[in-house]
């Protein structure tokens, strides 16, 4: 099973993607996760993909995949935030060539731009397990450490990333559909509705 999830930001991809690992024991490729891990390690890389992050701008394709050459050699894997444009998709692709492997099926994420907004800057983030919250707490119930905001979390960087996905993230939607390997799953309700009408969409496509 090899899976990719489509989305603007703060649709939930990473919820979704972590809910698909525990069930199907697939392996988590989240690009945000690598990203903000390269950022706390603050080498000359990690500097790089901070300064780009914080202005809400995408993190060039050559620093990306030098990051997640390693994960893409997974075998049963969803990929959560990856890919971003059409020149990562279409390398993405040429890399699985050559594995003789292929995406069984892309999910797209559909969620209201309003509401991508009140998620987004109402979120708070564990920064050692890497759960969300969406209402204001001093401690992680997973793992009780302290909660943050993002940097990136504020309105006007939370606007810039929307125009960012709108210009580069959309277009795969085109190319994937021409591809008859995507789907749309309603973003705009419950996290835990939102994962039962994927599982029950991977059953329908005989993949789950």
């Amino acid at each position: 099973m090899r899976l990719i999830l489509l989305g603007p930001p703060g649709a939930g991809k990473g919820t979704q993607a972590e809910k698909l690992k525990k069930k199907f024991g697939l392996a988590r490729i989240s690009t945000g996760d690598i990203l903000r891990k390269a950022v706390e390690e603050k080498d000359s890389l990690g500097e790089k993909v901070r300064s780009f992050m914080e202005r809400g701008e995408l993190v060039p394709d050559s620093l990306l995949f030098t990051l997640l050459e390693s994960k893409l050699r997974e075998g049963n894997f969803v990929l959560d935030g990856f890919p971003r444009n059409l020149t990562q998709a279409k390398k993405l692709d040429e890399i699985l060539e050559k594995k003789r492997e292929n995406i069984n099926l892309v999910i797209n994420i559909k969620v209201d731009e309003k509401v991508i907004v009140e998620r987004l800057t109402r979120r708070f983030i564990c920064l050692k397990c890497g759960k969300i919250y969406n209402d204001e707490k001093k401690r992680c119930d997973n793992c009780g450490a302290k909660l943050s905001r993002r940097n990136d979390d504020n309105l006007n960087t939370v606007l810039k990333r929307i125009e960012v996905y709108k210009k580069h993230t959309y277009p795969l939607i085109n190319y994937y559909e021409e591809r008859g390997i995507l789907r749309h799953v309603q973003g705009n309700i419950s996290p835990e509705k939102i994962f039962q009408n994927i599982v029950f969409l991977l059953k329908r496509e005989g993949i789950g």
